[in-house]
């Protein structure tokens, strides 16, 4: 399999959408699907009357049509909900979650790789975050049901991945240390998911293609780290700056903020690509690299290539409910996009890229106005209770509520819902009776500001296809 220039950033949640990540692989490059909150994903498009059927005809492909029969049991709404209707909750994800949670996070990722990859022989690539430990088995799982070629995964240490890949490949059961505060050293919990109990009322589980593992990492240590000490093959590495959109690893020492208020970056931040290139793997560099010279410079390091996400993700194929890209490019063709890396919005302490515009949580009032709830929980972490049981908290609580549960009522400020946010941002906000629908949160890297370099003359929106020409143009020789 040759490895690809360009691999298309994973960005979640349904940013980075099966249509978005077949259009890149149909080009030849790294398509790559979002698996964060997915299986939240697939319950709200089936509830929205799955509008071109796409969902419902992955599924009629699942390898086990009672579950996926099931699904659609539980979630699908002919015509469509009521625009005023709530979506229906799914179930809280856990250490040990309700069968139900499992069936539709599996199925949830087994379709959006199966439509990535219909009408075509281009490997796909699935995005999944270390930090949502509880979630990622299930999607490991589905993705690998659906032949796909490459798992991607930042914001955390993924030594164990590797190894659930070799086990799922051959139909063993993986597991996940989970990490909790409080507990003991040696008490973190267990996320298991065992493939032959998951087919048990089909037959035996199927052996599976093995994909490629490329950790995202922003130095070489833990670089290093995953190359020597992982339980499995790591295949490669994205090198990503702080300049990319999403979550940014923390500065190293202590965190000092600009006159802004967001993280500063120095010296000991840049990596030492001698280093990685020592290792002798195959690695991406990601960042604010989305032109030609960004290529030619990456390749002229010893890389493959470059993940591009911010580019994409304004792009006719991506996820982003069209009129927040209309408003994106506007900003950004006026020359006042901005992004600001927040050192505080996420509930997992790691700086977030937030994208400054009218209507969004970027605003202090529309902050301020939506009241408090965590319901997809997808964020929240494990920890000890004083008889030695799990609970699950999250800054992005009610404020009781995490104070009651053990947490430091210093973590609260700032903090907001990534899981709501992020699902209006792709026009699958919930709608309470009391608040309405809930507010976009739009993440994307420094590049917001050029965005609008793609669009065609006299258009108001541009492709994919767009981005990857642009991309791979020939860089002029220097006069």
């Amino acid at each position: 399999m040759s490895l690809p220039n360009i691999i298309q950033g994973g960005m979640g949640v349904a940013v980075s959408n099966w249509r978005l990540a077949r259009a890149v692989s149909q080009l030849g490059q790294l398509g790559v699907v979002s698996g964060t909150l997915i299986g939240v994903v697939l319950a709200r498009r089936l509830q929205l009357g799955d509008p071109g059927g796409h969902m419902r005809r992955a599924l009629a492909h699942f390898p086990i049509p009672a579950m996926a029969e099931r699904v659609l049991r539980n979630f699908f709404v002919s015509g469509g909900k009521a625009p005023e209707a709530p979506f229906k909750p799914v179930p809280m994800p856990g250490v040990t979650p309700p069968a139900a949670w499992t069936e539709l996070n599996v199925v949830g990722s087994f379709a959006e790789v199966f439509l990535a990859r219909e009408g075509h022989n281009h490997p796909v690539g699935i995005n999944v975050l270390e930090k949502l430990q509880v979630a990622t088995l299930a999607s490991l799982f589905g993705a690998m049901l659906a032949g796909v070629g490459y798992v991607i995964m930042g914001a955390g240490i993924p030594r164990l991945i590797p190894g659930a890949l070799d086990r799922f490949a051959v139909g063993e059961a993986a597991e996940l240390k989970v990490d909790v505060e409080g507990a003991p050293p040696g008490g973190e919990a267990i996320s298991r998911l065992d493939p032959q109990a998951f087919f048990s009322e089909f037959g035996p589980a199927p052996q599976l293609e093995r994909p490629r593992f490329l950790a995202i990492v922003a130095s070489a240590t833990l670089a290093i780290t995953l190359a020597r000490k992982s339980n499995g093959r790591v295949d490669g590495f994205v090198i990503e700056s702080e300049l990319a959109g999403g979550h940014n690893a923390p500065p190293r020492g202590p965190l000092q903020l600009s006159a802004t208020g967001e993280p500063v970056y120095g010296p000991r931040d840049v990596v030492d690509l001698a280093k990685i290139r020592e290792l002798g793997l195959p690695y991406w560099l990601a960042g604010s690299r989305g032109d030609p010279e960004g290529l030619t410079e990456a390749r002229s390091l010893g890389a493959e290539g470059i993940q591009v996400g911010t580019a994409f993700a304004f792009c006719a194929e991506s996820g982003i409910d069209p009129a927040i890209k209309r408003q994106v490019l506007a900003l950004a063709r006026d020359g006042r996009a901005r992004v600001f890396t927040d050192p505080l919005a996420s509930p997992t302490g790691f700086p977030f890229k937030v994208v400054q515009a009218e209507g969004t949580l970027s605003e202090a009032a529309e902050y301020a106005a939506r009241p408090r709830i965590c319901d997809l929980g997808y964020l929240r972490q494990a920890y000890s209770k004083a008889d030695g049981s799990l609970g699950y908290r999250c800054a992005a609580e009610p404020d009781a509520d995490f104070v009651r549960k053990g947490g430091a009522t210093a973590d609260l400020a700032g903090r907001k819902c990534l899981c709501n946010g992020l699902l209006a941002t792709v026009g699958l906000a919930q709608v309470r009776t009391e608040s309405g629908a809930e507010v976009p949160i739009i993440t994307a890297g420094d590049e917001v500001a050029r965005v609008a370099r793609f669009l065609p003359e006299g258009a108001d929106s541009y492709s994919a296809a767009d981005v990857v020409r642009h991309l791979l143009a020939p860089v002029p020789a220097p006069v």
